[in-house]
């Protein structure tokens, strides 16, 4: 079985699907490992330090994927990449369909199979290969980070010879794992923390790790674990209740979001205008549109007083760490897509079909149907003679 690790094609993406410690253990098991040139080399991981652990290098993307059974990749390929994949070629990556219409057309052509750690399922069996949770970790770290080195003042008290300093007031949105970090790195830099969570099961969660709970009388329990999409007077509800919090507060870090829809505006440009001398927001949602109005992705904006952060892709920002962990998470998944050294899903496994979008060109997910314009072929496990 060839396993092949491209270079990502996202501008500003530094992440490797594949880091050498996992390439060495999938070198032992038999697999042949090849890594294009130069791949690893902005998360630290030399060309040398793959050669080391057993993997051939591709002088380019072509000679790279032109064989291969496999293709790991953090981020959905272009079409122009899928044309150098030879014919039922197994994808591995994040994949959203609605983003990525051309893309899914192309790997169909090729009669590929696509598998996107967006649909894992949320149940315990799947951790170790939640991807979305490790990549979440890295980027509520990061955002705890951002805010502090953005931040005027300090995040911890000082009581010095001239004076006590206050904490810095710092309020997190959302608390996922994202937001459960972010809630963590702020408390180890010293910060008086508030969490905000539309579920009220992440009270105890935001609690445990020392910050203090808003209820703001608005709840929206979705399926999953997710936050459902508020109401118009839901959110109207919420917002006049989150802005006499946010004007009160130093730092507000953002990390709401809804599965398959847009960021939901959480912080209004009239929240911001609120804001004190030297504030900051970090919006962690700016690639899905952002949580607050003036957002611009990518961008550190000023209005009045206050600096808002538009985070996008922020596990790019710390890659080392970021590709280890998606690293695992790549390979403890494909152990479910792979048998006796060779590509043979298990189709009768719920991560299996859960995560498929696409089988050998057939569409199985309701979603990459729909946009593909295709009947949906649902994957459909056999009955045992018990069930019959």
């Amino acid at each position: 079985m060839i396993i092949a690790v491209p270079k990502e094609s996202r501008l500003g993406e530094t992440r490797v699907s594949l880091v050498p410690e996992v390439v060495k253990k999938l070198t032992a098991s038999g697999a042949d490992v090849v890594v294009e040139s130069g791949a690893g080399d902005a998360a630290t991981f030399t060309d040398q330090a793959y050669r080391d652990v057993g993997a051939r290098i591709g002088a380019s993307a072509a000679e790279t994927v032109g064989e291969a059974d496999v293709v790991a990749k953090v981020n959905a390929p272009s079409p122009q990449e899928v044309a150098q994949y030879r014919e039922g070629t197994l994808l591995i990556s994040f994949f959203q369909i609605a983003a990525n219409a051309e893309t899914l057309r192309a790997l169909v052509a090729k009669r590929a199979t696509v598998v996107s750690f967006d649909l894992l399922p949320r149940i315990s069996r799947a951790q170790s290969m939640d991807a979305l949770s490790s990549q979440a970790l890295v980027s509520g770290y990061r955002a705890g980070l951002e805010a502090a080195q953005r931040q005027t003042k300090f995040f911890p008290m000082f009581m010095t010879a001239a004076g006590t300093i206050p904490p810095a007031k710092v309020l997190i949105m959302g608390v996922g794992v994202a937001g459960l970090q972010a809630i963590a790195t702020a408390k180890r830099l010293g910060a008086q923390v508030l969490a905000y969570d539309v579920r009220s099961a992440a009270k105890e969660e935001a609690e445990s790790l020392g910050a203090k709970f808003l209820d703001l009388g608005v709840t929206a329990e979705g399926t999953g674990g997710y936050a459902r999409e508020l109401s118009a007077e839901e959110l109207a509800a919420q917002q006049a209740a989150l802005a006499k919090q946010i004007s009160s507060c130093d730092v507000v870090i953002t990390t709401a979001a809804v599965p398959g829809r847009k960021a939901p505006i959480l912080v209004t440009a009239a929240m911001v205008d609120e804001m004190g001398p030297g504030s900051v927001i970090v919006d962690m949602a700016a690639d899905g549109g952002g949580n607050c109005e003036v957002t611009v992705a990518g961008e550190a904006i000023v209005r009045g007083h206050c600096t808002v952060v538009g985070l996008t892709n922020p596990p790019s920002l710390m890659p080392t760490h970021a590709s280890a962990l998606y690293s695992r998470n790549v390979s403890n998944l494909l152990e479910l897509f792979t048998a006796e050294g060779a590509v043979a899903p298990d189709w009768t496994d719920e991560i299996v079909i859960g995560t498929t979008i696409v089988r050998d060109g057939e569409a199985v997910n309701a979603l990459a149907a729909e946009t593909l314009g295709v009947t949906h072929q649902p994957i459909t496990v056999p009955e045992t003679p018990e069930e019959a």
